[in-house]
């Protein structure tokens, strides 16, 4: 398989992902701004998982432009990844039906947390294969900020039964953490 291959694949997956997450938005019945603020959770959540997966989109285009070759190995992680993200929309709608509520608040951080060990995999699989002179590797050594999402998820899953509004502001404080794309790969690319 090509790169281009996988890469198309991913994007379309992520595409379908974000395209069900929009059509589980229902329309309110009412035209009064007390409908609208009743619908304010779901499409609070479905902004916050829209900028989840666009961050993955980003991040994964990125990290497939250090790839010089595929193997099965890298298929499967990148499949473990896209199992983990195509839970987001399952998680999104339930978080924002329930208002909030502890367990599926807690269970949005385990998909956020799982999608980014998948992510970490896919990263370290495509860095083994490539070698230890890999582009990825070069861009990605210490990666701070992968690091501390994934604590920062660790503190708000069980955050989520005692303070889930808080729970909640660390998902967006990670999303807004990662809304500039992460440069280093595209500084290697341009050397």
């Amino acid at each position: 398989m090509t790169k281009a291959r996988l890469e198309a694949f991913s994007d379309g997956v992520i595409a379908i992902l974000i395209t069900i997450m929009v059509l589980e938005l229902k329309v309110p019945h009412d035209t009064t701004f007390v409908a609208l603020r009743e619908r304010a959770p779901v499409f609070g959540t479905y902004v916050l998982s829209f900028v989840h997966l666009g961050i993955y989109w980003n991040n994964h285009h990125h990290m497939l432009h250090t790839v010089t070759r595929i193997n099965g190995k890298i298929l499967w992680a990148n499949l473990h990844l896209l199992f983990w993200l195509s839970l987001v929309p399952w998680t999104t709608g339930w978080m924002g039906e329930n208002n909030f509520a502890s367990l599926p608040t807690a269970m949005y951080g385990v998909v956020l947390l799982a999608s980014g060990v998948a992510y970490i995999v896919l990263q370290a699989t495509i860095i083994a294969d490539q070698g230890p002179d890999s582009r990825l590797r070069a861009a990605v050594h210490g990666d701070v900020k992968g690091k501390l999402s994934a604590l920062l998820y660790m503190v708000a899953i069980p955050l989520a039964f005692v303070q889930r509004w808080t729970a909640g502001a660390i998902y967006v404080f990670v999303a807004l953490m990662w809304l500039v794309p992460d440069r280093r790969i595209e500084k290697l690319l341009k050397e």
